[in-house]
């Protein structure tokens, strides 16, 4: 097992009075895909803000390459982390290439205000995520699928070692989910990139991603392999939802089609109320 590139120690935070993450102890291993699952509003962009700290800790430390990110400048973060936000919004007449370069700022000398016109890594940037034919257009102008491809852009040209992404796919209709999470795994695959993402569908990250970790108010309530954390009494459990977990013939992860809600269920039946067709997979 390699040395984590960001791990979180006992992380909790408090907002407006509330705990909202208690006690988090992660390990994310480098050139991996990591997805971070749960229902809504139980934590999953909290933590990606704990981890890039972008919000300050009530308690515990994150830690990038072995060293804390509270010793670490805002620059020298940029450099090895880059996060992309869900609904990122740009006003204006910023050109595709203008915000693409706003990656450089990290790179750059405090004296330098603006990046180079041609900055080789912003052209290589928007090469990888297929937005270069657009360069001269404004932001503003472009669909919903094409704007995310501008924001990775964006984040690649910081050169980054990690990428955060608060749900990538928000907001973008299934062919341009699929455009998104295609690039993300080649990014990671041809640049070694280490990707964490905040998702919500279950059988997207169980197919694009190497390692699930599962939230539940605020704690991690499991994670693993796509096998290990969506399981059928995994989904059960986690998500209170009874589904079909087959496997898809190709690379054999685990595909989730959810059938109904378990309000009413007592947990303690979930196991023995799993399809009986399910049951030599689960076991």
């Amino acid at each position: 097992m390699s040395a984590p590139i960001l791990s979180a120690r006992e992380v909790r935070l408090n907002l407006g009075g509330h705990e909202i993450l208690h006690g988090i102890s992660l390990d994310f291993e480098p050139h991996r895909i990591h997805a971070i699952l749960g229902p809504n509003g139980c934590g999953k962009t909290t933590l990606i803000k704990a981890l890039c700290g972008a919000t300050k800790l009530s308690h515990g430390e994150v830690r990038l390459d072995g060293e804390s990110i509270s010793r670490l400048s805002a620059s020298a973060m940029a450099r090895k982390m880059a996060v992309v936000w869900q609904g990122g919004h740009i006003t204006g007449d910023i050109t595709v290439r203008r915000l693409v370069s706003y990656g450089r700022y990290a790179h750059l000398p405090w004296w330098q205000l603006r990046p180079p016109a041609h900055d080789q890594a912003v052209e290589q940037a928007m090469a990888r995520t297929g937005v270069l034919p657009m360069a001269e257009r404004r932001v503003e102008t472009l669909s919903g699928g094409e704007r995310q491809r501008v924001w990775l852009a964006a984040a690649l040209a910081q050169e980054p070692q990690l990428l955060l992404l608060d749900e990538p796919t928000t907001y973008l209709d299934i062919a341009h989910q699929i455009d998104i999470l295609e690039l993300v795994r080649d990014l990671n695959q041809t640049m070694g990139l280490t990707v964490i993402a905040v998702l919500h569908d279950l059988t997207q990250a169980a197919r694009y991603c190497d390692h699930c970790v599962v939230m539940g108010d605020g704690r991690v309530l499991r994670q693993g392999s796509p096998d290990q954390a969506l399981s059928w009494s995994a989904v059960a459990q986690d998500f209170a939802v009874d589904s079909w977990v087959t496997h898809d013939p190709d690379g054999q992860r685990p595909v989730i089609q959810p059938r109904r809600r378990m309000r009413d269920t007592d947990p303690e039946t979930w196991p023995s109320t799993m399809p009986a067709e399910l049951h030599h997979k689960q076991r």
